[in-house]
Parts: structure tokens; C-alpha cells; sequence
């Protein structure tokens, strides 16, 4: 084993939340990577697709702010727990499913106990790391997401094609139960709570860290009147509309919208997702390099700025080609910079929030899911009735200008929570 003075123990922390990163992506992703075959053998439109996504997104958005605020009381540990073995049955269900109205029970149930990993690992963050390392800590974790997505059409695909769609959801499940048990043997909330942790290390963590011991009630006077925290909230829900787009819709809309095969659809979405990986390190790396050089208002907020109008643009640039190279260069453009953005936003939570890192956090991913609900259910409705990928498509990229826009407001310079309160 490697010593604890040569790899820290803390990024040891990270690559165990960046595995069950891996682990959530593979899970909500399989389900539109088989999507076509599912819509086939249910004789599903595109509207009751979009639904039983829905169902997905509703329910994660409605239990994300209890799961972080009860990350914040008890410590993401036990958390972590409940929400793994939680999602690993109802994946396990969903390839029971008989049919539209199962579908959409299942995933409801399933969106409920995937609600709040993103928030509680955002808050192991602040917890095991330096604040000066704040958005590398995030990064490591939240490149997951993208590892998970690179990986699964591999997986997803080739187990969908031999085995059939439903064996994808059940090998699923089987890996979720894996990571429960050395999260329970092994994981712990707090520095001071690992043993082979050097003392070293931990006085750097607990010294320096955004989190800190205080438990005063929730603010949520201060939280429901901030204006910055209002604006990042706004601007995040503005990119999961295009984050869902790429991770619900983009296998559907590559098959049925541009006439990608589906081993050029799984294809697409590896390289896509394969490449967001550098891009979701990047952005940690050149955060915190700007906060360093530049302050709090750049790494974080103008960093924003010029990444959701990079997005902007390459969604609105794929209605104008049917080439699919030009388009699948520009869906890798797309998700690099997606993968970039969760870091800045979620990095300002934590620089905001203090010992809240997980409440502030779910509540900005609860807006955020709300959206993807809403742009999941559209999308559908909206393809349906125009026959047309294009007219979501522009509603995406004005979403993405707004949020640009409201970035400028965001000063994650100011703390919603003083130490000393």
C-alpha cells in the first residue's frame, strides 16, 4: 500500500467519490442509451419518453434538498449508504418493467434515492479538502460523471445487444452494492476520524478547509435573500437544460434526429463523454488557478460567463448541419464545456456555504432538476408536434445566454454564513 505521505489521503478520499460519481452516471445513463429499443418494445412516442425521463428529474428535484440538508446533520457517510443501496434496487426494478405506467413509478423511486449525491459529495469536499484546492477536489470527483457517461455506452450497449436492454440494469445494480459495502468498511466523514491519515495532512485539511465546526441553525433568511446565490441558482438551471439534453436526449436525437446508427450513436457519445473527462479536470485546475491570481469574482463567476456562451453556440450551430462528423464535433465541443461549468457553480456553493456546503448545494441542484423535469418533458412534446429536433434545440441555447448573463451577478467573495455567527 502507498504511504500516507506520499499519496495524500485526501485525494484517495476524492477517487472514492469519483467512483461513485461513475457509478450514478452508468446508472442514469443506461436508460437512454437503450432508450430506442425500450420506445420499441413498449410502443412508446417520443411525449412518454420524455415523461418517464421526467419522472427521473421531478423526484430527484424534490428530494435533493431534504438529502442535503440531512448530509449537512449527520455526515455524508451514512448518506452516501442510503442513497447507493436506495438506487441500486429501483435500477435493478426498472428492468422488471412491464410497461409506460411501471416505468414511470420506477424511475420516480429511483430519482428519489439518487437525490443529494452530487450535494453531500460537493460537502465531502469541503470537508476533506484545503480550500485553496477547492474545484481540483471538485473536479476529480465531478469527472466522474463524465467517466461514467464514457464508459457506459461501451458497457450499456454491448451488454444491450447480447444479453438484451433489461441484464444492463441489473450489472447496474450489482456494482452499486459493491461500492455500499467498502463505503461502510472504509469512508469516513472527517480527517480526524481516519486512522492512517498523517497528522500533517490533517492539520493542512482541518486548518484550512471551507467547512467548519458551527452547528447553528439554517440560515434560510440569508439563503432566500441572496441575490448572488438567486443568480448562480438560476444560472446553473439554465445549463442542466443542455446537460439533459446530452444526457437523455442525445442518443435519441443522434438515431432518430440526424440518422446515426446505433453503433455510431454509442460511438459518438464514448468520444463525447471520453473527452469531457479532460475538460471537467481542466476546469479545476484553471479555477483555482484564476482565484489565485485573480480573485474569487473571476475563477468563479466570469469563468461561468464564457463557458455557458461557448455552449450557447455549438447547440445552436448543429441545426444548420446533417454532416455527422460537424456534428459530433460540435457535441464534443458542447459536453467538454457542461463538464467544465458544474465546477465553477459548485465550487461557489462551497465558498459560500461554509458547514452548509450540502444544503446550498441541493438546493441549487434542485433548481437545476427542475429544469431538466421541464426541458425533458418539453423537448419530447416539442419533437413530436414539429417534427423537428431544432425548435428545443434554440430553446436550450437561449437558456444558456440567459444563464451567461446571470453570472455576472454571482460574488462568491461573500459568504451567506460567517464563522463567528
Amino acid at each position: 500500500m502507498i504511504a500516507s505521505n506520499t499519496f495524500p489521503y485526501r485525494y484517495r478520499i476524492v477517487i472514492f467519490l469519483c467512483l461513485l460519481m461513475i457509478i450514478t452516471y452508468l446508472d442514469r445513463i443506461s436508460i437512454s442509451l437503450v432508450g430506442v429499443r425500450i420506445k420499441s418494445d413498449f410502443h412508446l412516442s417520443n411525449t412518454q419518453f420524455g415523461y418517464m425521463l421526467g419522472a427521473f428529474s421531478l423526484s430527484y428535484a424534490l428530494f435533493e434538498i431534504p438529502s442535503g440538508i440531512w448530509g449537512d446533520r449527520i455526515g455524508q457517510r451514512a448518506i452516501f449508504i442510503r442513497i447507493v443501496l436506495w438506487w441500486s434496487l429501483f435500477t435493478a426494478l426498472t428492468g422488471l418493467a412491464t410497461g409506460f405506467v411501471s416505468l414511470i413509478i420506477i424511475r420516480f423511486l429511483f430519482g428519489a434515492g439518487e437525490a443529494g449525491s452530487v450535494p453531500n459529495t460537493a460537502a465531502a469536499v469541503s470537508r476533506w479538502f484545503p480550500k485553496s484546492e477547492t474545484s481540483r477536489g471538485l473536479s476529480i470527483a465531478i469527472a466522474g460523471q463524465y467517466i461514467g457517461a464514457a464508459v457506459a455506452p461501451i458497457i450499456v450497449v454491448m451488454i444491450a445487444q447480447s444479453y438484451g436492454w433489461r441484464t444492463t440494469f441489473f450489472v447496474n445494480a450489482f456494482v452499486g452494492v459493491v461500492w455500499v459495502i467498502v463505503c461502510a468498511m472504509w469512508f469516513r466523514n472527517n480527517p480526524s476520524e481516519m486512522k492512517k491519515i498523517s497528522t500533517e495532512e490533517r492539520a493542512l485539511i482541518e486548518t484550512n478547509r471551507r467547512f467548519y465546526e458551527h452547528r447553528q441553525r439554517i440560515p434560510w433568511k440569508k439563503i432566500f435573500a441572496s441575490r448572488s446565490l438567486l443568480a448562480l441558482v438560476t444560472a446553473f438551471s439554465s445549463s442542466q437544460c443542455s446537460n439533459y439534453f446530452f444526457l437523455a436526449w442525445m442518443p435519441v436525437y443522434l438515431q432518430e434526429g440526424k440518422h446515426f446508427s446505433e453503433n455510431e450513436m454509442r460511438s459518438a457519445f464514448s468520444w463525447t463523454y471520453s473527452l469531457a473527462i479532460i475538460g471537467c479536470l481542466l476546469g479545476g485546475y484553471i479555477s483555482d488557478w484564476l482565484v489565485k491570481r485573480k480573485g474569487l469574482r473571476v475563477g468563479r463567476s466570469f469563468f461561468g460567463v464564457a463557458v455557458l456562451c461557448i455552449m450557447g453556440c455549438t447547440i445552436i450551430a448543429q441545426t444548420f448541419t446533417s454532416n455527422h462528423n460537424i456534428i459530433l464535433a460540435l457535441m464534443i465541443i458542447g459536453v467538454f464545456f457542461q463538464a467544465i461549468h458544474g465546477v465553477p457553480a459548485f465550487s461557489a456553493c462551497v465558498d459560500i456555504a461554509g458547514n452548509r456546503a450540502a444544503t446550498v448545494s441541493s438546493i441549487m441542484n434542485f433548481c437545476g432538476q427542475l429544469a431538466a423535469f421541464l426541458i425533458v418533458i418539453i423537448f419530447g412534446k416539442i419533437a413530436d408536434s414539429t417534427h423537428s429536433f431544432n425548435i428545443p434545440l434554440y430553446i436550450i441555447a437561449a437558456a444558456l445566454f440567459i444563464g451567461a448573463l446571470l453570472w455576472l451577478a454571482v460574488d462568491p467573495s461573500k459568504p451567506l454564513i460567517a464563522k463567528d455567527e
